[in-house]
């Protein structure tokens, strides 16, 4: 399955959800669901890399802030036959990093500061060519949509669950009604689900390739992990979670089956088991 199809096809999926929520609340509201997806999809089209880097505070940087961070980026986007990113850097502690844009003309990298602290150059190579990666295959652009629009989802049933509650509709007193606004949000999240876990096993491998070396990005996942334990991202939006190269939510036992990231561990032995095929 192409990119762009698949780009597409989820896309086409949120839509429909996204309409048949509206639908509950009559033929207005799904012509006017029908109506803000489109709108919703174009500004996530043009603007979501944007939306996300401001939810962030990420402050893009020039060369002369990071020369070698500028340097690691330029080899690798070169090696990789990409044009130069925009590169941002996030206020926290906690160690992460995302891609973003809707292609590689319009794309950023974004690294917190705790990413920089951590990292030795070779892990920040393993990182960034990951990034790079998810750039190359187009998923900054499906992750970005999928992002805004799972959002759009969530916030339109928790609307009608509250209204459903507290207003005087008789839809309220139907469990179909009900059933069907606790159903969608969490069929939007089975969808990132399926964007972004089998995306991140690719990242890797194309991430490992592009760095020169899996080990790099096998320790650098090890280092991330750790990091993002002992200082956790402060005010992540579920929505955006699955954009990071490690899932900044915090999550244990069947809640890991609803993550938008494979388990870091079997990340990590994969990369190990590709460094000895090198």
């Amino acid at each position: 399955m192409g990119n762009q199809f698949r780009t597409v096809f989820f896309l086409t999926v949120l839509t429909v959800l996204f309409v048949l929520l509206g639908s509950i609340f009559g033929r207005g509201g799904a012509i006017f669901a029908l109506i803000f997806a489109f709108g919703l999809n174009f500004l996530a089209y043009f603007f979501s890399d944007r939306i996300v880097l401001s939810a962030y505070r990420a402050r893009e940087i020039s060369e002369d802030e990071n020369p070698q961070l500028f340097g690691i980026v330029r080899e690798l986007a070169t090696r990789a036959g990409l044009p130069m990113p925009k590169i941002y850097i996030v206020p926290s502690q906690s160690p992460n990093a995302f891609a973003t844009g809707r292609d590689p003309r319009h794309a950023a990298v974004a690294v917190t500061q705790g990413t920089l602290k951590i990292l030795d150059e070779n892990e920040l190579k393993g990182v960034l060519g990951h990034e790079l990666t998810h750039i190359i295959h187009r998923d900054t652009l499906i992750s970005t949509i999928a992002a805004t629009i799972a959002g759009a989802i969530t916030f339109v049933s928790r609307f009608g669950l509250w209204g459903s509650i507290f207003g005087d509709d008789d839809r309220g007193s139907n469990p179909l009604f009900l059933l069907l606004l606790i159903l969608t949000p969490i069929a939007a999240l089975l969808i990132q689900l399926a964007i972004s876990r089998s995306r991140e096993y690719l990242a890797d491998e194309g991430g490992a390739k592009i760095s020169g070396d899996p080990i790099y990005l096998a320790d650098a996942l090890e280092k991330l992990a750790y990091g993002n334990k002992k200082y956790p991202l402060r005010g992540v939006n579920p929505s955006t979670s699955h954009m990071f190269i490690v899932n900044p939510l915090k999550g244990k036992g069947i809640i890991t089956l609803f993550s938008t990231h494979p388990p870091i561990e079997e990340r990590i032995k994969r990369l190990r088991r590709m460094a000895g095929r090198y």
